[in-house]
């Protein structure tokens, strides 16, 4: 068990803060300045679909890591199931050209890439999940993180609401960041379970729980920097906060933040909602975020029209999947599918994420969607169709035929959360 967990939080925001790079740095130094030296220490930084500070912090920390003569300092992306960045983009996102490290990618499912940290037991899994789950889950890690390996692991990342754990960072970045498949499918099914209107930004939620119940087990320090960040009109990123500390403190101190920058309210419902997606979502496994972070606001029987010409494929990773399960549909009509297929049910991830995308059913229904969803991508006609979306020519999409009281028009969507009105 981790008995190395720092008490003390440093850092701070608010969702009108603005911080220059200087303070920044000044909170990593802050945080790193009791690392002995010789010390072997891994950062753990989000892949490229994250916004994120990793360009500014990760700087700051190499310098003073080195400046105290640490023995190791090396990378592993948390991709979870994504693809692997390109070494170009992987130098960009912890902002040098000369890292002195190695980087490591994450291998989700090549169990020679894993290791065993224990086991979260049925007990255990049956009081933090209310009884939803009643079975004992295997915990699989990178390597990298088995005991011994490294003596401090530090986490660069930032927190938004999150479709499965219910605000991202914390100990999401070790599962399903860098984690194998057993825990990554349990939390994603759980969430679609639950239903994700009742998940996606909040706090304190059963998948967090069942998360950080795992990375307790971990034998490093860790360090976790957890920041809030929105993009500016010039392509650049605002930091209103920063926190550095536990991975349970830091992300519950961000998360107050997010809240606040990242939860948009409409005061309404629409008929119709453009979203014109977010260009770091090149696929529908994370172009999804389209649907679930706006069918709060669009009224049953209306439409989601997703406008997304940069997105080329429905997943490297779970397409064929996704095209073989049919698509997406309600909870529900996913459930079932689940109680049918035991290849569905070895891959949970991938029936949490039809579920996901189809947002909910209508009143009374549990299989037609409470709102269709059209698509404008490079995915042609008969592929949309597959999976039970409609299909619209991208070259033919024109925005101004929307402009009208019934229709919400969202720009970068898939990055903040839209409700009608707070809780």
């Amino acid at each position: 068990m981790n008995d190395s967990i720092q008490s003390d939080l440093l850092g701070s925001g608010s969702p009108d803060s603005d911080f220059p790079d200087d303070q920044l740095r000044r909170v990593v130094v802050a945080a790193l300045s009791h690392i002995p030296a010789s010390a072997r220490v891994l950062a753990i930084i989000p892949d490229k679909t994250r916004d994120d500070n990793s360009a500014i912090l990760f700087p700051a920390a190499q310098d003073i890591l080195h400046g105290r003569g640490v023995s190791t300092f090396d990378v592993l992306v948390a991709q979870g199931t994504h693809g692997p960045m390109t070494n170009a983009e992987k130098l960009a996102k912890v902002g040098l050209s000369d890292f002195r490290g190695q980087m490591f990618d994450h291998k989700w499912d090549d169990a020679s890439e894993l290791v065993s940290i224990g086991e979260l037991s049925a007990e255990t899994v049956r009081e933090i999940t209310g009884g939803v789950f009643d079975e004992t889950i295997e915990l699989s890690i990178n390597k990298l993180l088995a005991p011994g390996a490294y003596d401090v692991v530090l986490v660069f990342g930032a927190t938004m609401p999150h479709e499965v754990a219910g605000f991202a960072g914390g100990a999401k970045y070790f599962f399903p960041g860098v984690a194998g498949p057993e825990l990554t499918h349990k939390t994603h099914w759980l969430a679609a379970l639950a239903g994700i209107e009742n998940i996606i930004g909040q706090v304190e939620t059963p998948t967090r729980h069942l998360i950080e119940a795992a990375a307790v087990r971990l034998q490093a320090e860790i360090i976790t920097f957890t920041s809030v960040c929105t993009r500016t009109t010039d392509e650049g990123l605002r930091t209103h906060a920063l926190f550095a500390g536990d991975f349970q403190s830091s992300v519950r101190a961000a998360a107050e933040v997010s809240k606040k920058v990242h939860v948009r309210y409409t005061g309404r419902k629409y008929r119709r909602v453009v979203a014109l997606l977010d260009e770091k979502y090149t696929d529908l496994w994370v172009g999804g975020k389209a649907s679930y972070r706006l069918g709060g606001v669009i009224e049953e029987g209306g439409e989601l029209i997703i406008h997304a010409p940069q997105l080329t494929c429905i997943s490297d990773t779970h397409g064929a999947a996704i095209e073989r399960f049919g698509g997406y549909a309600p909870i529900e009509t996913i459930k079932d599918l689940v109680a049918a297929s035991g290849e569905l049910q070895s891959n949970l991830c991938v029936a949490a994420h039809l579920a996901h995308v189809a947002y909910a059913a209508k009143s009374g229904s549990k299989a037609e969607p409470r709102f269709r969803i059209t698509l404008s991508s490079q995915l042609d006609e008969a592929t949309c169709r597959k999976i039970n979306l409609e299909y619209l020519n991208p070259t033919e999409f024109r925005l101004s035929q929307y402009a009208d009281e019934n229709t919400l028009i969202v720009e970068r969507a898939g990055r903040d959360l839209y409700l009608v009105e707070p809780d």
